[in-house]
């Protein structure tokens, strides 16, 4: 079913980011998310939300929130520290293979997350246009394959599933985002991004989205 823009105009969008894990103390994915909670962009008003770094529990809130807000837009960001771009996630796959434990110490080797379900989902963002819009703005960003096999993979999986089977005229997708500059400073070699710009490239994505 393809999603119809007016009524994703009229719709929620449901922005989330992550708690800090692997060692860190902050992740920037729910510092940028945050500061979009309760705004209203062109008449529809944003809901952010803070998923655990943990397999399960992240799927099970978000699809709460799915439930709850029924939005027209899913924005999903998650924190990439080896990355130096904004990158825009086009696949998501039925595959839960940590390289490190999440923040209940759990660490998954080669299971499926949906059993049954599809091998992979594709993005319903419009991945190249965003990666453009970004780009005008000069603001450094990607087309990124996968979303990767840890929990940023896992709820963008789930949330592709369930709007899916629900056949819910939403789009949905995950951006990875960077660093922070006060997290990249103790990793030698680590990029990272300045929060503001990180914030900037959001803002473009979510009104490019409702154009």
């Amino acid at each position: 079913m393809k999603p119809s823009k007016n009524k994703s105009l009229a719709a929620p969008i449901l922005i989330t980011g992550f708690t800090p894990f692997g060692g860190e103390t902050v992740n920037p994915s729910w510092l940028v998310a945050s500061q979009f909670d309760g705004r209203e962009m062109l008449g529809a008003r944003i809901h952010a939300r803070e998923l655990p770094t943990v397999f399960g529990r992240a799927e099970t809130q978000l699809s709460y929130a799915l439930r709850k807000l029924r939005p027209g837009i899913v924005l999903m960001l998650g924190e990439a520290g080896n990355r130096s771009r904004i990158s825009i996630e086009r696949v998501a796959i039925n595959l839960a293979d940590a390289r490190i434990a999440d923040n209940d110490g759990k660490k998954p080797r080669d299971q499926v997350l949906v059993k049954n379900g599809p091998a992979a989902y594709f993005s319903t963002l419009p991945v190249r246009e965003l990666h453009e819009a970004l780009h005008a703005a000069e603001i450094p960003s990607e087309c990124s394959l996968s979303a990767g096999s840890f929990v940023c993979n896992a709820v963008m999986y789930r949330a592709l599933h369930l709007l899916a089977e629900r056949e819910a005229p939403a789009r949905a997708g995950f951006i990875h985002l960077p660093y922070l500059p006060e997290q990249a400073v103790n990793h030698r070699h680590a990029p990272s991004m300045a929060l503001d710009d990180q914030m900037a490239a959001v803002e473009i994505i979510l009104r490019t989205l409702m154009a």
